[in-house]
């Protein structure tokens, strides 16, 4: 694993270009790092300026000199002091960019249920991943000491992964396309990433990481503790606020509820609305006459209801395709959706909406997963014989070593199905829709798409938005993936005519 905190300069660019210029080598590097500092000092300020502008009179430019005459230790102080007091939203105004190379899934699934966070992965639809390496953890018992025989059990683990990436090559060879291959490829592999955060959330992560029940996963401790470990030299005042806070690594809730309920659960079938907005279409309408009229509800609702039908129609389409769409956002669907680990990060990754996700341990049940169609068709039963190996090396594992939970969750594969839930307003939905339905999306997520926009058909009362739903080249008759379109558009288009 590697984690690197990306500057705004490319010092080792800086420092060549100085030494082109003739500047002594020792110079060059008393100059990178007093760069260095001031790339710090600046940061630093920044987030005392916040603090100060709500607090201090003058203008913003004339609080800017105040903070920018202070040093660095004193705008530390000042920063540490606001944060204690609770008004954390100044660390918004520090954004950083890192870099995470060779880190698996795992830590990718988790990281990115962060909403206010940005994210941009490798993609497994398109790089072969044969080659990727992945992630070898160091094996616990129960009682969370290191099994006597961890060498041997993890060189058992090691030669079993290889075999795994061996398989998802042999399909690749079969002419299986890699966005199906992976679904057999282990939830260890190697990623990169590109994670970008305000100071705010990047507290919180480190705490979630490195305090809580996801601590008990080594992996996740271990990014934590470094991230913790780059705030200490760039972002002081986020390790400050991070010693301070005590966490309880037991999860409360299922502590309460163990031993209460069985632990057998059944992947659902396709997408299921399970709690919404009633009077959808009503309710945007209303909406939009409440923010133009600044009626009350029920008058507005009142005309909303009593518009003529043509009218209705089309505020709602220039609402969605002609204006910003909040009135959209009025209205929320609640979904229960089975997927496979493998396409999750496509619906996770839209991060306005309340997703959650089952937690990885305990593991997941292995011996429900997703199926490609292709798959199905030229090399099923080599597919099949990998989820049932794969079951049986875990239960080795688990019952003949005695491995925790937390170091078993490497036995998930891609491909294995959970059942998660969100809650997404209507703008929202109508955005996932538009990409998920269109025919270049992932075939998995398409589907899931699909369902969910199905559900949504069955509404009574959300005729006039069911309407805004699905690919823009039926919405809207317009096609944005240019040269690389389906050329669905071209018979949407000739049809009209």
């Amino acid at each position: 694993m590697k984690v690197e905190l990306l500057g705004s300069l490319n010092y080792s660019k800086l420092s060549e270009v100085l030494k082109s210029e003739g500047i002594d080598e020792v110079k060059v590097d008393t100059l990178i790092g007093k760069i260095k500092y001031l790339e710090k000092e600046a940061r630093i300020r920044n987030v005392s300026l916040a603090g100060r502008l709500s607090r201090f009179p003058g203008d913003v430019f004339e609080v800017l000199g105040l903070s920018e005459e202070k040093s660095l230790d004193s705008n530390l102080k000042y920063i540490n002091r606001v944060v204690n007091m609770g008004h954390e939203s100044i660390t918004d105004h520090d954004y950083c960019l890192f870099l995470l190379k060779d880190v698996s899934p795992l830590i990718e699934q988790t990281i990115i249920e962060e909403r206010l966070s940005s994210f941009t992965i490798k993609s497994r639809r398109e790089v072969d991943f044969s080659n990727a390496g992945f992630y070898t953890p160091i094996f616990y018992d129960k009682a969370g000491n290191v099994i006597k025989n961890n060498g041997e059990v993890q060189r058992e683990y090691q030669e079993y992964t290889e075999s795994l990436f061996k398989k998802y090559s042999e399909f690749i060879n079969k002419g299986i396309s890699k966005e199906d291959a992976r679904f057999i490829l282990p939830y260890s592999f190697n990623s990169n990433i590109i994670m970008g955060m305000d100071a705010h959330t990047l507290k919180n992560l480190i705490i979630k990481l490195t305090k809580t029940k996801y601590s008990k996963i080594s992996e996740l401790k271990e990014l934590g503790e470094r991230l913790n470990s780059i705030c200490e030299e760039h972002i002081p005042y986020v390790s400050s606020s991070v010693s301070k806070v005590e966490c309880d690594t037991t999860d409360k809730v299922d502590e309460l509820l163990k031993g209460k309920f069985s632990k057998n659960y059944r992947v659902i079938k396709q997408p299921v609305l399970i709690g919404r907005t009633y009077d959808v279409d009503n309710k945007i309408i209303a909406s939009a006459i409440m923010r133009r009229y600044q009626f009350n509800y029920i008058k507005a609702l009142n005309i909303a209801k009593n518009l003529d039908d043509e009218i209705r129609k089309e505020i709602v389409r220039r609402i969605a395709f002609e204006s910003d769409g909040l009135e959209l956002s009025q209205v929320s669907f609640e979904y229960q959706i089975p997927i496979s680990f493998a396409v999750l990060t496509h619906l996770t990754r839209h991060r306005m909406h309340d997703i959650i996700t089952p937690d990885f341990s305990p593991v997941v049940d292995l011996k429900q997963y997703k199926i490609p169609p292709k798959i199905q068709n030229v090399c099923l039963d080599g597919y099949l014989k990998v989820y049932e190996d794969n079951y049986r090396m875990y239960k080795h594992f688990k019952d003949d070593y005695g491995i925790r939970d937390e170091d078993l969750v490497y036995f998930t594969l891609s491909g294995n199905m959970v059942n998660v839930q969100t809650n997404i307003n209507g703008k929202n939905l109508k955005h996932i829709l538009a990409l998920r339905e269109c025919n270049k999306a992932q075939w998995e997520i398409r589907e899931v798409a699909r369902g969910m926009h199905e559900e949504i058909k069955k509404l009574d009362d959300a005729k006039l938005f069911e309407t805004l739903l699905g690919p823009s080249c039926e919405t809207e008759l317009v096609c944005r993936e240019g040269k690389e379109s389906c050329g669905k558009i071209n018979a949407i288009l000739v049809k009209k005519k």
